[in-house]
């Protein structure tokens, strides 16, 4: 351990958020859908914006100069965040454009009768893509089926993986419910069989294992938003070799070497696939805000939001007509509720009067929830800025709420 570094915080309170600070009322239970931002971050955007902005790599004067090493610097850093190497840190608008970069570039190997295999946690970001590359070329999508509890069934997985599986697709954790797949298992199981895989770390970036050497995956998608960074940034992490093998996806700037109307010469990755001005000010928020997390004991920080997801739940087992989604699987700190006797839009609206922040759907995740037997449910998910007290107002709030509509 570096004797010089000061010894890592334990939890940002409400103050480190502008927004949570100015309406010390809401208590936010939305944290899976987005993180609400820290000064840190603001600042840094703001600075960036008043003092270094410029685009970047082509311009030749010393505001461009810093722009673009403002820029790198975030790619090197999101590098050191994933315990990879900078070359291998593509910039995207998010998540979901990561994984549809992967379709389409990657993808554009697979023949007819190649397998896709998709769990059936996924969120639609991580089914839809494979989808259409499989409508263009033949592939086939199977669907890793679930047990009872909303776990990955895995003698039914080992079963599909076989001399046709291309890809294997799978969430780290997912939106709908929390549940975290037995990852080590599974993507061992897949490389053994030489199959490529990605995993959607949207959900379990922020506490579950974000070092790419010991996760073992090939590709690895999150968006900047999820982890206390800005909207308009996500990464897509993939090993090198599989990155400098791949076509680009989108034309125009910074992805070329030299064109001309006899023919195009690509950049090397992760240039190629960039195309266009990046987000630029987005990078260098989301450097910050790897930053500002690097304060924070984050094992401390999940057994807090646990503790808190387990103060809620405890609560919850004392409400008649309230049943928790896959509760007896290991998950994240996202409870998924549904209701006998009510419908969880109304819940949500009754809890929002009360200044109660939760999101209510289908999560983009209509296959899990179907398999689950239910159409919609209202999902409460914490943040490190949560505390006891926010779970007992929830807690109260529920109860009265649901008498109402009783």
């Amino acid at each position: 351990m570096d004797s010089q570094r000061p010894p890592l915080r334990t939890l940002p309170g409400r103050d480190q958020f502008p927004l949570l600070q100015a309406q010390p009322e809401l208590i936010y239970l939305d944290s899976a859908a987005t993180s609400q931002k820290p000064l840190a971050v603001l600042d840094a955007e703001r600075d960036f914006y008043t003092r270094d902005y410029a685009n970047v790599h082509r311009g030749s004067y010393q505001l461009a100069a810093r722009a673009t090493a403002a820029y790198e610097g975030a790619r090197a850093r999101v590098a050191r965040f994933l315990n990879a190497e900078a070359d291998e840190i593509v910039f995207t608008r998010g998540c979901t454009e990561a994984i549809n970069l992967v379709a389409a570039s990657w993808g554009c190997s697979l023949k007819a009768g190649d397998e896709i295999l998709v769990s059936t946690l996924e969120h639609h970001a991580n089914i839809v893509p494979w989808q259409l590359l499989a409508a263009r070329c033949g592939a086939i999508v199977r669907p890793i089926p679930l047990n009872q509890d909303g776990q990955i069934d895995l003698a039914a997985f080992h079963r599909l993986l076989g001399p046709r599986t291309r890809l294997l697709a799978i969430t780290q954790a997912a939106n709908a419910t929390g549940t975290r797949p037995p990852l080590a298992e599974i993507l061992a199981a897949a490389r053994a069989h030489g199959v490529t895989t990605l995993v959607d770390g949207a959900q379990g970036v922020v506490h579950d294992t974000h070092d790419m050497q010991a996760l073992g995956a090939d590709f690895y998608a999150f968006s900047g938003h999820k982890l206390f960074g800005p909207t308009g940034i996500g990464v897509l992490y993939g090993r090198g070799a599989l990155l400098q093998d791949m076509p680009p996806w989108q034309g125009g700037g910074e992805m070329i070497e030299s064109v001309s109307f006899d023919g195009t010469r690509f950049a090397e990755a992760p240039q190629r696939f960039e195309a266009g001005t990046p987000p630029i000010a987005q990078a260098v928020g989301l450097a910050a805000a790897l930053d500002w997390l690097s304060q924070y004991d984050l094992a401390h920080w999940e057994l807090h939001e646990l503790a808190l997801q387990h103060q809620l739940e405890a609560g919850l087992s004392l409400m008649q007509g309230v049943h928790v989604l896959a509760r007896h699987t290991e998950r994240a700190p996202i409870s998924s509720l549904h209701f006998s006797g009510a419908h969880p839009y109304d819940v949500a609206q009754f809890l929002d009067a009360r200044s109660i922040a939760a999101r209510v759907g289908q999560h983009c995740a209509q296959p899990l929830l179907a398999h689950l037997g239910v159409s919609s449910t209202l999902r409460l998910s914490f943040g490190p800025h949560n505390t006891t007290s926010d779970v007992e107002q929830v807690l109260a709030a529920l109860a009265e709420t649901l008498d109402l509509l009783a």
